[in-house]
């Protein structure tokens, strides 16, 4: 069944054209420019023990098309603590992934000063209540929603195709950055900005293409790891698949907590398994049926099964056989989720921890999941209504918490690893630190998987904060979870002052 939990991933996805040269400052207005927002309101809250009184504002930034023209604006929704000298506070900028997803998760399910109620609260209370794990007290927020989410729209004369590319949509953030922090007077700030799935691509591609735009530390959640090959997708896999298999009892525990489950395939995937993926072939007989032993041992599908597939396991293959007995199949971001197994299935936009796709209704025949132009736009009225009524920003415009219209249109360019990006940076800048946090049930982007990545790529270990947590591809589902993880990212930001 699906829980709450994954009911809070609904805005939570699976995870270009020629780049724009990046404006050192603010795009040149048009001969007659749009009108841009500024909405700001006062508010107090209890954060971490601490009573703060913060200002909250909303803005618009002018971001440029391919033709160098203002194209589009970017809303960005800030949270500054109330202190004499501002200058001298952290501030982070955040944004989630898809690449057509809004702030929200981060924003409303994590690091905001209000969080969103779950969706097993009554219906008739408040939709939105404060967050006490909000890190405010610490430092300051800027959550950023790309163009086509949120409110952020292309402007109706404007091809948003470039702003729908890996370069495009990196330079128009990085150009609300940079806007941001001159219009707040900000710019001596230390800087971080944190990123989500998809989200941790878009970082890269802001080191990577705006070198100028110094930051302090990033921070990548659910990272976009490359493990391209013929034995790392199925070795970067395998602890997530154990941890599913814990999780649903399809396993011996042997009082073993998920994180020693892992860990225990870990150790596996990174030995016995990869030596013998690596033989391939050549692999004798009662090694390859011994390794499949083992396997099931650890992730609970059948060794004949396992050995059907040559030891190598698609995601699909432990999500559609782990609970097949059930007439069940698990979830993607978070494989404790269940719904029913069904013909036709991709394992990808039909993932129940995602939520987007309709129940089909009884005795309606099973038919393949609609494509993502087909889903078009998610809006989430809630959070619009409290962007609109609390923090007094005027529009008619829908908030668009998922955006799938932009997810068919993206150009992911070549498609290439984009993380070396981050080591380049990181070179270039002895002071840059790194944040990684990665959930154990999430198998569309597996912890080993990021992981690994990061290693393979060159990330300095000694300026490297990794965190596993037991959560799903959102690390921060549930109190426990959210608790560590805003702690984590305070202590991250105090190290570096």
């Amino acid at each position: 069944m699906k829980t709450a939990a994954a009911r809070a991933l609904a805005v939570t996805l699976l995870l270009g054209s020629p780049a724009l040269a990046f404006a050192a400052d603010a795009p040149k207005p048009p001969a007659v420019a749009p009108a841009l927002q500024v909405a700001v309101s006062k508010h107090t809250g209890v954060f971490n023990g601490q009573k703060v009184a913060y200002t909250a504002t909303v803005a618009e930034y002018l971001v440029d098309g391919a033709d160098g023209k203002p194209g589009a604006k970017i809303v960005t929704i800030a949270y500054a603590r109330d202190v004499k000298d501002a200058a001298k506070r952290p501030v982070m900028f955040v944004y989630n992934g898809g690449p057509g997803a809004s702030s929200s998760p981060l924003h409303f399910a994590a690091l905001g000063p209000m969080r969103k109620v779950t969706a097993d609260a009554p219906k008739d209370g408040p939709q939105i209540r404060d967050n006490p794990f909000s890190p405010l007290d610490a430092f300051d927020l800027v959550f950023i929603d790309p163009v086509g989410t949120g409110f952020s729209r292309p402007f109706p004369d404007t091809d948003p195709k470039a702003l729908y590319s890996r370069a495009g949509d990196a330079q128009a953030v990085g150009s609300a950055i940079k806007q941001w922090l001159k219009a707040n007077k900000r710019e001596a700030s230390p800087r971080y900005m944190t990123g989500e799935s998809y989200g941790t691509t878009r970082a890269a591609m802001i080191l990577k293409v705006a070198p100028d735009l110094k930051f302090d530390g990033v921070a990548l959640v659910a990272l976009v790891g490359d493990t391209a090959g013929r034995e790392m997708p199925y070795v970067a896999a395998l602890p997530t698949m154990a941890a599913g298999a814990w999780y649903h009892n399809r396993v011996d525990r042997k009082g073993r907590t998920v994180q020693q489950t892992f860990d225990e395939a870990l150790a596996f995937a990174r030995g016995d398994y990869v030596t013998a993926l690596i033989q391939g072939a050549s692999l004798p007989a009662a090694e390859r049926h011994r390794v499949a032993e083992r396997m099931s041992q650890l992730i609970g599908l059948p060794a004949d099964l396992i050995e059907s597939k040559n030891l190598r396991l698609s995601k699909n293959d432990f999500m559609f056989n782990l609970l097949k007995d059930q007439t069940l199949r698990t979830g993607l971001l978070d494989v404790r989720v269940t719904a029913p197994l069904e013909p036709g299935q991709d394992g990808a936009i039909d993932d129940p921890a995602l939520g987007v796709v309709p129940k089909r209704a009884p005795g309606a025949p099973a038919g393949p999941p609609p494509s993502p132009a087909a889903l078009g736009v998610i809006p989430n009225a809630v959070l619009g209504a409290y962007i609109k009524d609390d923090l007094k920003f005027k529009t008619d415009e829908s908030y668009y918490a998922l955006n799938f219209k932009v997810n068919a249109a993206w150009n992911y360019e070549d498609r290439k690893d984009v993380n070396p990006a981050i080591a380049a940076a990181m070179t270039a800048d002895p002071s840059l630190r790194l944040f990684w946090a990665g959930g154990v049930y999430d198998l569309t982007t597996p912890a080993y998987a990021a992981r690994y990545t990061l290693d393979q790529v060159g990330i300095p270990s000694d300026r490297l904060t990794a965190i596993y947590f037991d959560g799903p591809h959102g690390v921060y589902d549930g109190d426990d979870n959210l608790a560590k993880f805003t702690a984590a990212l305070k202590a991250f930001v105090a190290a570096g002052r």
